[in-house]
């Protein structure tokens, strides 16, 4: 596998020759490009609807026009010399602006950098002094964040300058210097064709908070990704209500979901920036649309929403689970209200490695995570983790040293997960060597909050573990021993700080425990698996 020479420092990965090969003798490797699957699929349904639900940004066309502007988009850039070796980071919310970014830099043969919008200048700075982009596109302003006045400051603070895209309605005198109106660079003529690229160069790059204390950059090439789009469109079921797509476009999968998938089945594209239950409940009555995969958050947000009702249960044939913890409870509810469900597994590293199938036995769907899909392998090793191969399996990390110790010589990923398989092959999480939070499918490292937190006076020594969350699966929650002349540390006062120190908000922990002390290791290591259970039976009994 090669890369371009842009990509030179990142950690890229040989894949094992004979692995490679049998990728491309099985078919699942091919010489396409990212631009050219989308081209194709674009060409597929020109007229299927495109629509956004937005506050903000609505937005209701076809596909046909998105994909003008997209190809607009693709020739300015060009122009401007973007294309092969460059590097595009976009983060906006599910807007048609979003489409028309990512489209087009496919049809540049640039790598795209999507980042979830609600990221803070503390992840966002990070990813920039990484990735070094050539371009950016952001909103004027999304939620509580004013992306203007932080790209400002973040610009100012680098030497080269990119082309920084901003979508808005204010006139271009109010935006700051540098930046360029999105709109303006959709006057120019379209580009024809998508740009040659190499298959196996660096196409996305989904930037995921795991184990470390930075977001770790998830280098992914256009082979990997065109097989994971097919992986996708295998696995889950066919038929049913148009999708709505509410995971951020800004998140690696959310992203696929959103731009790739429906190309490969001919469907519109429906998306919503917010996720507002009641909203997604009248879109579902009025529009005839339905939901069919995510965090199990999106569908327990509607079941327990008080304007559900047995009619909107027609719009939910169906439902794959994945991206967090899929308790046994919760699918076992959702089959009583005539949902066939499905568990899978995988990360934003590998991820499609395992799945049920609707036509699989209703135990198997509902208490495991499935069994190897096409082109994946799973092995446990000795210490009952999952090391994982497949053809939609990433290509490194933007660290090498992180390329090196997640990969074996011959080519096994090691997930940091733990897990068991049945004589029939059906593979069960059972908890996580990575000391990560998945909070409603996002990733939360709880190192990074820990290093934030032991800059308060107070905090003597602090441990962030996961806690249940019967909508999200789990949450951060912050198990902390206070210094002894301190006082007590509540939950206002970690947000306060948190919020100061500019971590995103959906990061924070929802809770605090207060202890004297932390179950230990003979070496005096916090022992978070004892932890865990703690948090878990309740036995913590200082909770702010």
């Amino acid at each position: 596998m090669t890369a371009s020479s842009a990509f030179e420092g990142w950690g890229l990965r040989t894949v094992p020759a004979g692995l490679a090969q049998r990728y491309r003798d099985e078919g699942r490797w091919t010489g396409d490009s990212l631009g050219s699957m989308v081209a194709a699929g674009l060409r597929r349904a020109p007229r299927s609807r495109f629509h956004v639900r937005s506050a903000a940004r609505p937005y209701t066309g076809t596909l046909a026009e998105v994909d003008r502007a997209a190809r607009s988009l693709a020739w300015a850039l060009r122009v401007r010399g973007i294309g092969p070796g460059s590097v595009i980071v976009l983060q906006l919310p599910n807007w048609a602006e979003a489409a028309i970014t990512f489209w087009a830099a496919t049809y540049t043969g640039a790598t795209v950098v999507p980042v979830v919008h609600f990221y803070g200048p503390k992840e966002v700075g990070y990813i920039l002094d990484v990735v070094r982009p050539d371009a950016i596109v952001t909103p004027d302003a999304f939620g509580r964040t004013d992306h203007l006045q932080q790209y400002e400051e973040l610009l100012a603070k680098r030497d080269a300058e990119p082309l920084w895209l901003v979508v808005s309605d204010r006139p271009e005198r109010e935006l700051p210097r540098g930046a360029t109106p999105f709109h303006r660079m959709l006057e120019a003529d379209p580009l024809q064709e998508p740009e040659a690229v190499d298959p196996a160069s660096p196409a996305i790059v989904g930037f995921t908070s795991g184990t470390t204390l930075n977001p770790k950059g998830v280098v992914h090439s256009h082979q990997t990704i065109g097989w994971e789009a097919r992986q996708a469109d295998h696995f889950y079921g066919k038929g049913g209500p148009p999708q709505i797509v509410g995971t951020p476009v800004g998140h690696f999968m959310g992203m696929i979901n959103a731009f790739l998938l429906p190309l490969l089945r001919a469907e519109p594209v429906n998306l919503i920036d917010r996720w507002d239950p009641a909203e997604v409940l009248r879109m579902m009555a009025a529009d005839g649309l339905g939901i069919a995969g995510g965090p199990p958050y999106f569908l327990t947000s509607l079941l327990d929403h008080p304007d559900f009702t047995p009619g909107h249960l027609t719009q939910i044939p169906y439902m794959g689970l994945g991206g967090a913890s899929v308790p046994e409870s919760f699918t076992e509810r959702a089959t009583a209200e005539g949902i066939a469900v499905f568990r899978s597994y995988g990360s934003t590293e590998h991820p499609s490695v395992t799945a049920s199938l609707l036509e699989d036995a209703q135990e198997k769907r509902l208490r495991t995570d499935g069994r190897a899909l096409p082109g994946a392998e799973f092995r446990i090793d000795e210490d009952g983790e999952i090391l994982t191969r497949g053809a939609d399996c990433f290509i490194g990390y933007t660290d090498p040293e992180l390329t090196a110790r997640a990969f074996t010589g011959d080519g096994w990923y090691r997930t940091g997960d733990m897990g068991t398989v049945d004589a029939d092959g059906y593979l069960t999480i059972t908890d996580r060597v990575a000391d990560v939070i998945i909070r409603g499918g996002e990733n939360i490292s709880a190192q990074e909050i820990e290093s934030l937190l032991l800059s308060m006076e107070q905090v003597a020594e602090v441990s962030v573990v996961a806690e249940p969350d019967p909508r999200l699966g789990e949450h951060a929650t912050a198990v902390i021993r206070p210094h002894e002349q301190a006082g007590p540390v509540s939950l206002d006062d970690v947000r306060a700080h948190l919020t100061a120190a500019g971590l995103a908000r959906q990061k924070w922990p929802e809770s605090v425990h207060l202890v004297t002390d932390f179950p230990r290791t003979a070496t005096g290591k916090i022992q978070k698996f004892r932890l865990r259970e703690q948090v878990r039976d309740g036995s913590l009994r200082h909770v702010r």
